[in-house]
């Protein structure tokens, strides 16, 4: 009988570092494969000692305990990465620059052709496009080229006992160990990214226990290794049981109108693609879009950047990644892989993203202006976007919500 997972929250990262080679994963850069071990590691012995006690008593078998404990170590590599994170430096148009490369682009095509059976069984199952499950292989793992290196024991020990967000690491340490006492794999298989993420399609430890499959029939639940069948079938049924709806569209980019009022582009308004029509929003051929559903405009570099009309399907990509830039890489790559044109509209690329420092100091300026965005996290989020839209209409600007550098030139000399 299998042991009952702990936890089922989800913890993929925020924003995506982008990596150098146009195929490599989209994930975080993985650490030295020399990784620096600390001072803290007897401290850390410490905590492995009296952690032990809580595993067991939440019903990790010792053997299982003996296996994956022995032997491990502080990694400083991995709390720097954890530490630097947030640190996002790449626009959402040099992100897409290597999402939808020509290179992956191409190896998509060859990933769909090569696992064309397997990827219709897929589909046919869960309702789940192949298109949108191979292109969230490629960006997680570069079609399983980039699985992770990391020892995801070790890794998730080190998070938990640095503390910063012990709990939650604690916890998945835990649905770790009951994926190694359930026999799924084993800890020497057990890899990662640095922060725990695993596999083709880079679960979580928790995300693992709720959504993965034995799609092969073979007794176990694995991402890890060179056959992808399990992972990719995980990946569309953590897609479907976020409510994915078969059919629909993750968005359109779309042409907006001359003299089209911007304070009308945010998510929590949506209409009909005919609705929008009536507006003078059309796909880029200058038709109307088809009424798939409830959509919302979507302008990822304001008003001077490409438009988009997404659906419910966005916000479902977006469970699995909350960044806009890594639900639209993997909608476009999607797209593009399976015969879609490129995206069309320009990019304001003399703009360069901010960073953590000018976000904070962005929504710090927002709140003395009046135009608070209740958070000073340096995250830009719906309400960040709604203070900045809000602050360039009293202030007579464009109200894109559109956060760029010379937005917070501005906000520094006019308060």
């Amino acid at each position: 009988m299998r042991i009952r997972y702990l936890v089922a929250s989800l913890a993929f990262l925020a924003f995506p570092a982008l990596a150098e080679a146009p195929v490599q994963s989209l994930r975080p850069p993985q650490i030295s494969p020399n990784p620096v071990i600390s001072t803290k590691n007897a401290a850390f012995q410490r905590w492995i000692a009296d952690f032990r006690g809580r595993a067991m008593s939440a019903g990790i078998p010792a053997t299982v305990l003996d296996s994956a404990l022995a032997g491990l170590k502080y990694n400083v590599d991995v709390i720097q990465k954890d530490r630097t994170q947030n640190e996002f430096t790449k626009t959402v148009w040099v992100y897409l620059d290597s999402a939808a490369s020509d290179a992956r682009i191409t190896a998509g095509k060859k990933a769909l052709r090569k696992h064309a059976a397997l990827l219709d069984r897929i589909e046919a199952r869960y309702g789940v496009e192949k298109d949108i499950v191979a292109a969230i292989w490629g960006l997680e793992s570069a079609y399983g080229s980039f699985r992770g290196s990391i020892p995801t024991i070790e890794a998730l020990a080190t998070l938990a006992f640095d503390g910063r967000r012990g709990e939650f690491f604690e916890a998945q340490l835990l649905d770790a160990l009951i994926i190694l006492a359930n026999g799924d794999t084993t800890p020497r298989n057990m890899r990662g990214s640095w922060a725990g993420a695993m596999g083709h399609t880079q679960f979580m430890p928790s995300s693992f226990h709720a959504h993965a499959q034995d799609f092969t029939g073979d007794g176990r639940r694995d991402i890890w290794g060179d056959d992808p069948s399990d992972a990719l079938a995980s990946a569309a049924a953590y897609l479907k049981a976020n409510g994915w709806q078969t059919g629909l569209p993750w968005g359109v980019e779309v042409k907006l109108p001359d003299g089209f009022n911007y304070m009308l582009a945010r998510r929590d308004l949506t209409k009909l693609p005919s609705e929008w029509a009536r507006l003078g929003v059309t796909d880029m051929a200058g038709t109307p879009v088809p009424d798939h559903g409830p959509a919302s405009v979507l302008l990822p570099g304001g008003h001077q950047g490409a438009a988009f009309l997404i659906f419910a399907n966005f916000d479902v990509i977006e469970t699995y990644n909350t960044a806009d830039a890594y639900v639209i890489g993997v909608g476009h790559l999607a797209d593009r892989i399976g015969g879609g044109p490129a995206i069309r509209g320009g990019w304001p690329r003399g703009d360069r993203a901010l960073t953590l420092p000018e976000r904070q100091d962005l929504q710090r300026r927002l709140r003395t202006a009046g135009f608070d965005p209740e958070k000073i996290d340096g995250k830009i989020g719906p309400l960040t976007i709604n203070a900045v839209r809000a602050y360039q209409k009293a202030r007579g600007l464009v109200p894109d919500g559109y956060p760029s550098p010379g937005f917070l030139t501005f906000l520094r000399r006019n308060g």
